[in-house]
This record gives C-alpha cells, sequence and structure tokens, in this order.
C-alpha cells in the first residue's frame, strides 16, 4: 500500500502502515485501516496504544513511518489547519481553574481559530445544548464530574467540526449520568451528522453509540468491520422465552447436556446445546412439564464476547509463534 497522496479520495480516516515509536518501544505497528465517516469505536486493553494513535490523528504527534489523512488532510502537514476541523474530548479534564463555564468553551473556540464574538455566542448555544445553560457562568471548580464531562463535550463542539475524537467520554459517571452522556452522543452522530471515534475500555459505551469498531492489540490492529458483521453467529445457543414454573424443566435440559448460560429469573433463559440438538426438543420438553414455551431466538455472540475471542486468538497465535514451540 503506497502513501497517500493529495488525490486520494477524502475518507473521515484512512492510515496506511502507520508506526509509532518512543525509543525502543514501538507502540504502533503498521497500522492500516480506511473509514467512512460514521460512529466507530476505537477498543484495547491498556498498552494497546489508542492514546498514541488519538494524538497522531489530532496532529499532536508525527508517525514514525507510513502516512495518512484525516478529513482529508495530510498528517503531518498542516497539523492546525487539521484540529480545527476535530473536536477532541480529552480523558483527562484539562480545565482552567478561575474560568467561568461560558469563558472556558469560548476561550476553546478562540483555540480553534474562531472570531472571539462568533466563539462567546456559539458557547452559549452549545451549553444551552447540552442542559448546562443554568451552569454557564459557574466556576469549574464548582462543576460536578456529570457536568464537567458535558464540558468538555460542548468545548469539542463549539467550532461545529465534523468529526469528534472522544477519549473516555463516559469516565467517571454514575450509571444515569453515563446513560445521559451516551444518548448525547448517538443524537449527534444520528440527527447531527457527526463522525466520531471514540475511544474507551467500556464495550457497553461502544454498544450502545458505535455501529464499526476496531481492536488494537499491542500496537497492531486486529479486526476492524461493522458491529453487527463481526460478531459471529452461534448456532449452539438460543434464548428462550418460558411461561410456568420451570424448575423441573431446567432440570431437564441439564441432564440432556444443555448449559444454562443466565437465567432471569423470570422466565428467560440463555443456553447453549448439545451437538446435534434439535430446536423441538425444547417445545417437547416444556411440553412435558406443562410450561408454555413462548418464544425462541438464536443467541448470536455480543461485543464482548467478540472482543475476548479476538484477544484470545491472538494470544494463542502468538503462543504458538514463539520460538521453539511446535507448529
Amino acid at each position: 500500500m503506497g502513501p497517500i497522496t493529495a488525490n486520494d479520495n477524502p475518507a473521515m480516516i484512512d492510515l496506511r502502515n502507520l508506526s509509532r515509536w518512543y525509543g525502543r518501544f514501538q507502540a504502533l505497528r503498521e497500522v492500516s485501516f480506511q473509514l467512512a465517516p460514521g460512529r466507530v469505536g476505537l477498543l484495547g486493553p491498556n498498552g494497546a496504544g489508542k492514546s498514541t494513535l488519538l494524538k497522531i490523528l489530532l496532529g499532536l504527534l508525527p508517525p514514525s513511518s507510513g502516512s495518512g489523512r484525516v478529513l482529508g488532510h495530510v498528517l503531518g502537514e498542516d497539523s492546525a489547519a487539521l484540529r480545527r476541523t476535530i473536536g477532541y474530548m480529552p480523558e483527562s479534564d484539562a480545565l482552567v481553574p478561575g474560568l467561568r463555564g461560558a469563558e472556558y468553551v469560548a476561550l476553546a473556540g478562540e483555540l480553534y481559530g474562531m472570531p472571539r464574538r462568533e466563539a462567546q455566542r456559539r458557547a452559549h448555544e452549545v451549553l444551552t445544548y447540552l442542559e448546562l445553560e443554568e451552569a454557564r457562568y459557574r466556576r469549574l471548580e464548582e462543576y460536578s464530574t456529570g457536568m464537567k464531562q458535558r464540558l468538555k463535550l460542548a468545548q469539542a463542539l463549539v467550532h461545529d467540526p465534523p468529526m469528534l475524537l472522544l477519549d473516555e467520554p463516559t469516565s467517571g459517571l454514575d450509571p444515569a449520568g453515563r446513560e445521559a452522556m451516551l444518548r448525547l452522543l448517538l443524537t449527534l452522530g444520528r440527527e447531527h451528522g457527526k463522525a466520531m471515534l471514540l475511544s474507551t475500555h467500556l464495550l457497553g459505551d461502544v454498544e450502545c453509540v458505535c455501529d464499526t469498531v476496531l481492536i488494537l492489540h499491542q500496537g497492531r490492529l486486529l479486526l476492524q468491520g461493522s458491529v453487527a458483521e463481526l460478531c459471529r453467529r452461534r448456532h449452539d445457543r438460543y434464548r428462550l422465552q418460558i411461561q410456568g414454573d420451570a424448575t423441573t424443566f431446567r432440570e431437564e435440559l441439564r441432564l440432556e447436556g444443555v448449559r444454562i448460560l443466565h437465567d432471569n429469573g423470570r422466565g428467560e433463559l440463555r443456553v447453549v446445546v448439545p451437538p446435534g440438538w434439535a430446536t423441538r426438543t425444547f417445545f417437547a420438553l416444556a411440553d412435558n412439564h406443562r410450561l408454555l414455551l413462548r418464544g425462541i431466538q438464536p443467541d448470536d455472540e455480543d461485543l464482548e464476547e467478540l472482543f475476548h475471542r479476538v484477544l484470545n486468538e491472538e494470544g494463542r497465535h502468538g503462543r504458538e509463534s514463539e520460538p521453539g514451540r511446535d507448529a
């Protein structure tokens, strides 16, 4: 794959054989991918290279080798122009003590290159949209964790960028705050057309917001694609909905070699069946126990299972390729 040239068709992100070294440590290893505008989740364990990748995409770090473009901007050529097209929400607070909310967001707008009066106007608009209107004149030290997270999102949105880079956007939030933040991000993507790259260790955040996923591990890209397409279709797992007392039904399932993965106690079971199992057997067993089997559907792999499967397969591959091991 050759270097990026100015004649290539614009994409949200287009990287080719991108690597980054810190001395002798290689943080990214020939990462290549192309993404159309959309909502993309960036997953990986600690040390996978996510933070390094975000810094390169922002133009804060040059790649050691390889090439790339973000929204048509060639990495390393005009970092200031690149950052004006991106809204960045950092994981750390990065707040300026003593400033009030509206001042902080307006300052971010000026740093993005907006005229002062336009930045001030937009700051009030964005704070109102994010339901921080009543707190806009409050000092930043007085903001709660949830308010600080929305404030960081406000400064990322103030210049109305086409793309957002979000680093752990639900960090430190309680369940209600996390749910509210994810709803905001989903709305920004669906209704306002914001492309976004969401870097997180919380697979549930990606599952709620994103339709595409990237998995990094030890600096290498292990997997890229649609969440729906990548999650493996299982032919040995089912979700059952049962009406009635299922105590003896569950016992007989176990005797037949069926493994119960989850039982919510309200008649919903997730099960793994043995080889050669026929789904009509569920109905026969339910009838034997005078139960109504109200629903049965395949139970495909979820994002968490996909993530751990990919890392486990990578671990096995790495062990098999070690010197001295049998093939």
